[in-house]
Protein backbone atom coordinates (compact mmCIF):
# COMPACT_ATOMS: atom_id res chain seq x y z
CA UNK A 1 0.00 0.00 0.00
CA UNK A 2 1.05 3.60 -0.59
CA UNK A 3 0.09 6.75 1.29
CA UNK A 4 -1.64 9.51 -0.66
CA UNK A 5 0.51 12.56 -1.37
CA UNK A 6 -0.01 15.31 1.26
CA UNK A 7 -1.71 17.59 -1.27
CA UNK A 8 -4.16 14.82 -2.21
CA UNK A 9 -4.83 14.03 1.45
CA UNK A 10 -5.64 17.68 2.19
CA UNK A 11 -7.88 17.88 -0.85
CA UNK A 12 -9.73 14.71 0.18
CA UNK A 13 -10.39 16.16 3.64
CA UNK A 14 -11.65 19.43 2.15
CA UNK A 15 -13.87 17.68 -0.40
CA UNK A 16 -15.39 15.35 2.21
CA UNK A 17 -16.24 18.35 4.39
CA UNK A 18 -18.20 19.87 1.50
CA UNK A 19 -19.76 16.52 0.56
CA UNK A 20 -21.07 15.86 4.10
CA UNK A 21 -22.46 19.41 4.30
CA UNK A 22 -24.20 18.74 0.97
CA UNK A 23 -25.67 15.51 2.38
CA UNK A 24 -27.06 17.47 5.34
CA UNK A 25 -28.51 20.08 3.01
CA UNK A 26 -30.20 17.36 0.96
CA UNK A 27 -31.78 15.94 4.13
CA UNK A 28 -33.00 19.41 5.13
CA UNK A 29 -34.42 20.02 1.66
CA UNK A 30 -36.24 16.66 1.80
CA UNK A 31 -38.13 17.85 4.87
CA UNK A 32 -39.68 20.68 2.88
CA UNK A 33 -40.36 18.83 -0.36
CA UNK A 34 -43.63 19.75 -2.01
CA UNK A 35 -45.29 23.03 -1.13
CA UNK A 36 -48.10 24.93 0.60
CA UNK A 37 -50.78 27.23 -0.74
CA UNK A 38 -53.98 28.92 0.36
CA UNK A 39 -57.04 27.46 -1.28
CA UNK A 40 -59.74 29.95 -2.29
CA UNK A 41 -61.98 28.38 0.35
CA UNK A 42 -59.61 29.72 3.00
CA UNK A 43 -57.84 26.46 3.85
CA UNK A 44 -54.07 25.92 3.99
CA UNK A 45 -53.11 23.02 1.73
CA UNK A 46 -49.86 21.04 1.97
CA UNK A 47 -48.78 19.34 -1.27
CA UNK A 48 -46.38 16.41 -1.45
CA UNK A 49 -43.69 15.85 -4.06
CA UNK A 50 -46.02 13.35 -5.75
CA UNK A 51 -48.88 15.83 -5.98
CA UNK A 52 -50.97 14.56 -3.05
CA UNK A 53 -52.74 17.24 -1.02
CA UNK A 54 -53.62 17.55 2.64
CA UNK A 55 -55.59 20.27 4.40
CA UNK A 56 -53.90 21.82 7.45
CA UNK A 57 -56.96 23.81 8.54
CA UNK A 58 -58.74 27.09 8.02
CA UNK A 59 -56.86 30.36 7.79
CA UNK A 60 -55.95 31.48 11.30
CA UNK A 61 -52.93 32.93 13.13
CA UNK A 62 -51.72 29.37 13.69
CA UNK A 63 -51.95 28.25 10.04
CA UNK A 64 -50.47 31.55 8.86
CA UNK A 65 -47.48 30.91 11.16
CA UNK A 66 -47.20 27.38 9.74
CA UNK A 67 -47.20 28.75 6.19
CA UNK A 68 -44.60 31.42 6.99
CA UNK A 69 -42.25 28.94 8.73
CA UNK A 70 -42.53 26.49 5.86
CA UNK A 71 -41.88 29.15 3.23
CA UNK A 72 -38.85 30.49 5.10
CA UNK A 73 -37.42 26.99 5.62
CA UNK A 74 -37.95 26.04 1.98
CA UNK A 75 -36.28 29.21 0.71
CA UNK A 76 -33.33 28.77 3.05
CA UNK A 77 -32.95 25.07 2.22
CA UNK A 78 -33.10 25.75 -1.53
CA UNK A 79 -30.46 28.47 -1.36
CA UNK A 80 -28.17 26.43 0.87
CA UNK A 81 -28.45 23.38 -1.38
CA UNK A 82 -27.69 25.42 -4.50
CA UNK A 83 -24.61 27.00 -2.91
CA UNK A 84 -23.25 23.69 -1.66
CA UNK A 85 -23.89 22.03 -5.01
CA UNK A 86 -21.71 24.65 -6.68
CA UNK A 87 -19.01 24.12 -4.03
CA UNK A 88 -19.22 20.37 -4.50
CA UNK A 89 -18.69 20.69 -8.25
CA UNK A 90 -15.61 22.81 -7.57
CA UNK A 91 -14.24 20.20 -5.15
CA UNK A 92 -14.79 17.46 -7.71
CA UNK A 93 -12.77 19.42 -10.26
CA UNK A 94 -9.96 19.77 -7.70
CA UNK A 95 -10.17 16.05 -6.91
CA UNK A 96 -9.62 15.28 -10.56
CA UNK A 97 -6.77 17.78 -10.93
CA UNK A 98 -4.93 16.40 -7.87
CA UNK A 99 -5.63 12.73 -8.72
CA UNK A 100 -7.40 12.13 -5.42
CA UNK A 101 -9.56 9.21 -6.63
CA UNK A 102 -9.15 6.20 -8.87
CA UNK A 103 -12.45 4.33 -8.66
CA UNK A 104 -14.44 3.56 -11.80
CA UNK A 105 -16.92 6.47 -12.18
CA UNK A 106 -19.66 3.91 -12.76
CA UNK A 107 -19.34 2.83 -9.12
CA UNK A 108 -19.81 6.32 -7.70
CA UNK A 109 -22.71 6.88 -10.10
CA UNK A 110 -24.40 3.66 -8.97
CA UNK A 111 -24.00 4.48 -5.28
CA UNK A 112 -25.18 8.04 -5.82
CA UNK A 113 -28.25 6.76 -7.67
CA UNK A 114 -29.12 4.41 -4.80
CA UNK A 115 -28.79 7.33 -2.38
CA UNK A 116 -30.95 9.62 -4.51
CA UNK A 117 -33.59 6.89 -4.80
CA UNK A 118 -33.45 6.37 -1.01
CA UNK A 119 -32.50 2.74 -1.48
CA UNK A 120 -28.92 2.88 -0.17
CA UNK A 121 -29.93 2.00 3.38
CA UNK A 122 -31.11 -1.42 2.18
CA UNK A 123 -27.70 -2.47 0.83
CA UNK A 124 -24.13 -2.94 1.97
CA UNK A 125 -21.19 -3.08 -0.39
CA UNK A 126 -19.29 -6.29 0.31
CA UNK A 127 -16.46 -8.00 -1.53
CA UNK A 128 -13.49 -6.30 -3.16
CA UNK A 129 -15.05 -2.87 -3.65
CA UNK A 130 -15.27 -2.41 0.12
CA UNK A 131 -11.49 -1.91 0.04
CA UNK A 132 -12.03 1.49 -1.57
CA UNK A 133 -13.92 2.67 1.52
CA UNK A 134 -11.13 1.48 3.80
CA UNK A 135 -8.36 3.08 1.77
CA UNK A 136 -10.27 6.36 1.57
CA UNK A 137 -10.67 6.46 5.36
CA UNK A 138 -6.99 5.64 5.89
CA UNK A 139 -5.56 7.98 3.25
CA UNK A 140 -3.75 5.20 1.44
CA UNK A 141 -3.93 3.30 -1.85
CA UNK A 142 -3.93 -0.50 -1.99
CA UNK A 143 -1.81 -2.22 -4.60
CA UNK A 144 -3.60 -3.01 -7.85
CA UNK A 145 -3.75 -6.79 -7.28
CA UNK A 146 -5.83 -6.31 -4.14
CA UNK A 147 -8.56 -4.17 -5.70
CA UNK A 148 -8.72 -5.28 -9.34
CA UNK A 149 -12.31 -6.32 -10.08
CA UNK A 150 -15.06 -5.85 -12.66
CA UNK A 151 -18.02 -6.49 -10.40
CA UNK A 152 -19.58 -4.99 -7.28
CA UNK A 153 -21.41 -7.07 -4.68
CA UNK A 154 -24.45 -5.51 -2.98
CA UNK A 155 -25.72 -7.35 0.09
CA UNK A 156 -29.47 -6.84 0.43
CA UNK A 157 -31.18 -6.94 3.82
CA UNK A 158 -34.03 -9.37 3.21
CA UNK A 159 -35.41 -8.75 6.73
CA UNK A 160 -36.44 -5.23 5.56
CA UNK A 161 -37.98 -6.37 2.28
CA UNK A 162 -41.35 -4.67 2.90
CA UNK A 163 -39.72 -1.29 3.49
CA UNK A 164 -37.51 -1.86 0.45
CA UNK A 165 -40.42 -2.68 -1.84
CA UNK A 166 -42.28 0.44 -0.65
CA UNK A 167 -39.23 2.62 -1.31
CA UNK A 168 -38.61 1.02 -4.72
CA UNK A 169 -42.20 1.56 -5.87
CA UNK A 170 -41.83 5.29 -5.18
CA UNK A 171 -38.96 5.66 -7.65
CA UNK A 172 -39.14 2.92 -10.29
CA UNK A 173 -40.71 -0.33 -11.40
CA UNK A 174 -37.68 -2.53 -10.65
CA UNK A 175 -34.17 -2.58 -9.25
CA UNK A 176 -32.87 -3.16 -12.76
CA UNK A 177 -34.62 0.01 -13.89
CA UNK A 178 -32.82 1.93 -11.12
CA UNK A 179 -29.45 0.69 -12.44
CA UNK A 180 -30.42 1.51 -16.01
CA UNK A 181 -30.88 5.16 -15.03
CA UNK A 182 -27.08 5.09 -14.60
CA UNK A 183 -26.26 2.91 -17.62
CA UNK A 184 -29.05 1.90 -19.99
CA UNK A 185 -27.09 -1.15 -21.18
CA UNK A 186 -27.50 -3.10 -17.92
CA UNK A 187 -29.31 -6.43 -18.33
CA UNK A 188 -29.87 -9.29 -15.89
CA UNK A 189 -28.00 -12.35 -17.10
CA UNK A 190 -30.27 -15.23 -18.09
CA UNK A 191 -27.87 -17.81 -16.70
CA UNK A 192 -27.23 -15.94 -13.45
CA UNK A 193 -30.31 -14.07 -12.33
CA UNK A 194 -28.60 -12.28 -9.41
CA UNK A 195 -26.19 -10.51 -11.80
CA UNK A 196 -26.72 -7.53 -14.09
CA UNK A 197 -24.03 -6.80 -16.66
CA UNK A 198 -23.53 -3.75 -18.89
CA UNK A 199 -22.09 -3.43 -22.37
CA UNK A 200 -18.55 -3.08 -20.96
CA UNK A 201 -18.75 -6.27 -18.91
CA UNK A 202 -19.14 -4.56 -15.52
CA UNK A 203 -21.34 -6.65 -13.23
CA UNK A 204 -23.60 -5.86 -10.28
CA UNK A 205 -24.37 -8.85 -8.05
CA UNK A 206 -27.15 -8.70 -5.45
CA UNK A 207 -26.81 -11.16 -2.58
CA UNK A 208 -28.78 -12.07 0.53
CA UNK A 209 -28.39 -14.20 3.63
CA UNK A 210 -29.55 -17.80 3.62
CA UNK A 211 -33.24 -18.12 4.64
CA UNK A 212 -33.82 -17.90 8.40
CA UNK A 213 -36.75 -16.91 10.61
CA UNK A 214 -39.30 -17.46 7.87
CA UNK A 215 -37.48 -15.49 5.16
CA UNK A 216 -39.17 -15.99 1.77
CA UNK A 217 -37.26 -17.95 -0.84
CA UNK A 218 -36.70 -17.45 -3.70
CA UNK A 219 -36.97 -13.65 -3.85
CA UNK A 220 -37.26 -11.36 -6.85
CA UNK A 221 -36.70 -7.69 -6.05
CA UNK A 222 -39.88 -6.54 -7.80
CA UNK A 223 -42.82 -7.82 -9.81
CA UNK A 224 -40.97 -7.09 -13.04
CA UNK A 225 -40.14 -10.43 -14.67
CA UNK A 226 -36.79 -9.06 -15.89
CA UNK A 227 -35.62 -7.99 -12.43
CA UNK A 228 -32.99 -9.55 -10.13
CA UNK A 229 -33.55 -12.83 -8.33
CA UNK A 230 -31.33 -12.51 -5.25
CA UNK A 231 -28.63 -15.13 -4.60
CA UNK A 232 -27.99 -16.74 -1.23
CA UNK A 233 -24.48 -16.35 0.18
CA UNK A 234 -23.31 -18.70 2.96
CA UNK A 235 -22.88 -16.97 6.33
CA UNK A 236 -23.90 -13.63 4.81
CA UNK A 237 -25.91 -12.93 7.96
CA UNK A 238 -22.55 -12.25 9.65
CA UNK A 239 -21.91 -9.47 7.13
CA UNK A 240 -25.31 -7.94 7.89
CA UNK A 241 -24.78 -8.23 11.64
CA UNK A 242 -21.26 -6.76 11.56
CA UNK A 243 -20.81 -3.15 12.71
CA UNK A 244 -21.41 -0.69 9.87
CA UNK A 245 -18.69 1.36 8.21
CA UNK A 246 -19.12 4.27 5.84
CA UNK A 247 -16.71 6.43 3.86
CA UNK A 248 -16.80 8.92 1.01
CA UNK A 249 -15.11 7.47 -2.06
CA UNK A 250 -13.75 9.37 -5.04
CA UNK A 251 -13.80 8.35 -8.71
CA UNK A 252 -11.06 9.01 -11.23
CA UNK A 253 -13.24 11.85 -12.55
CA UNK A 254 -13.32 13.47 -9.09
CA UNK A 255 -16.97 12.54 -8.49
CA UNK A 256 -17.84 11.46 -4.95
CA UNK A 257 -20.30 9.08 -3.34
CA UNK A 258 -20.88 7.52 0.05
CA UNK A 259 -20.12 3.81 0.34
CA UNK A 260 -21.89 1.91 3.11
CA UNK A 261 -20.12 -1.31 3.98
CA UNK A 262 -19.04 -3.28 7.06
CA UNK A 263 -16.36 -2.84 9.70
CA UNK A 264 -12.95 -3.51 8.10
CA UNK A 265 -12.00 -6.15 10.68
CA UNK A 266 -15.28 -7.98 10.05
CA UNK A 267 -14.40 -7.89 6.35
CA UNK A 268 -10.92 -9.26 7.10
CA UNK A 269 -12.26 -12.06 9.29
CA UNK A 270 -14.74 -13.09 6.61
CA UNK A 271 -12.04 -13.04 3.94
CA UNK A 272 -9.78 -15.22 6.11
CA UNK A 273 -12.64 -17.70 6.36
CA UNK A 274 -13.18 -17.67 2.59
CA UNK A 275 -9.46 -18.19 2.07
CA UNK A 276 -9.64 -21.44 4.02
CA UNK A 277 -12.52 -22.99 2.07
CA UNK A 278 -11.24 -26.14 0.36
CA UNK A 279 -13.67 -25.90 -2.56
CA UNK A 280 -12.69 -22.37 -3.52
CA UNK A 281 -10.41 -21.71 -6.49
CA UNK A 282 -6.81 -21.46 -5.29
CA UNK A 283 -6.25 -18.10 -6.98
CA UNK A 284 -9.30 -16.66 -5.27
CA UNK A 285 -8.20 -18.11 -1.93
CA UNK A 286 -4.82 -16.41 -2.28
CA UNK A 287 -6.53 -13.13 -3.07
CA UNK A 288 -8.87 -13.53 -0.09
CA UNK A 289 -5.86 -13.86 2.22
CA UNK A 290 -4.10 -10.93 0.54
CA UNK A 291 -7.11 -8.69 1.08
CA UNK A 292 -7.63 -9.84 4.67
CA UNK A 293 -4.05 -9.24 5.74
CA UNK A 294 -3.87 -5.90 3.89
CA UNK A 295 -7.01 -4.59 5.62
CA UNK A 296 -5.76 -5.74 9.03
CA UNK A 297 -2.47 -3.91 8.42
CA UNK A 298 -4.31 -0.73 7.44
CA UNK A 299 -6.42 -0.83 10.60
CA UNK A 300 -3.38 -1.37 12.83
CA UNK A 301 -1.37 1.46 11.27
CA UNK A 302 -3.94 4.05 10.18
CA UNK A 303 -7.27 3.28 11.88
CA UNK A 304 -6.34 1.93 15.35
CA UNK A 305 -9.47 3.38 16.94
CA UNK A 306 -11.52 0.86 14.94
CA UNK A 307 -9.57 -2.05 16.38
CA UNK A 308 -10.40 -1.14 19.98
CA UNK A 309 -14.15 -1.15 19.33
CA UNK A 310 -14.37 -4.34 17.30
CA UNK A 311 -15.70 -7.54 18.79
CA UNK A 312 -15.03 -10.41 16.41
CA UNK A 313 -17.61 -13.04 15.49
CA UNK A 314 -16.95 -16.71 15.13
CA UNK A 315 -17.69 -17.93 11.62
CA UNK A 316 -19.15 -21.44 11.66
CA UNK A 317 -17.37 -24.15 9.73
CA UNK A 318 -18.99 -24.78 6.37
CA UNK A 319 -18.81 -28.06 4.56
CA UNK A 320 -17.72 -27.00 1.10
CA UNK A 321 -17.47 -29.60 -1.62
CA UNK A 322 -14.94 -29.22 -4.38
CA UNK A 323 -16.08 -26.55 -6.87
CA UNK A 324 -19.22 -25.76 -4.85
CA UNK A 325 -20.30 -22.12 -5.28
CA UNK A 326 -20.25 -19.48 -2.59
CA UNK A 327 -23.44 -18.14 -4.11
CA UNK A 328 -26.48 -20.27 -4.83
CA UNK A 329 -29.05 -19.52 -7.47
CA UNK A 330 -32.65 -18.83 -6.44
Amino acid sequence: MLELRPAAQRQYIDSVAVFTAYEEALAEAAQVRGGMYWKNTGYLIRTSATGAEKSLGRRSPETEAIFERFTDRKTEATQRLAGLKASLEQQERLNRALHVGRIDPLVTSLLARLETARLAEHFRVVGTHALYAYEAAAGIVFEADAVATRDIDLLWDVSRRVQFHTALQRVDKSMLAVLRKVDASFRVRRSQKYTAVNKDGFEVDILRREPIDGDPHPVRLSDDEDDFWVAQAPNAHLLLDAPPFSAVIVASTGAMARMNTLHPLAFARFKHWMGQLPGRDSKKRSRDELQATAVEAVVRKYLPHLEADFVSQEIPALACKQDSPLRTHP
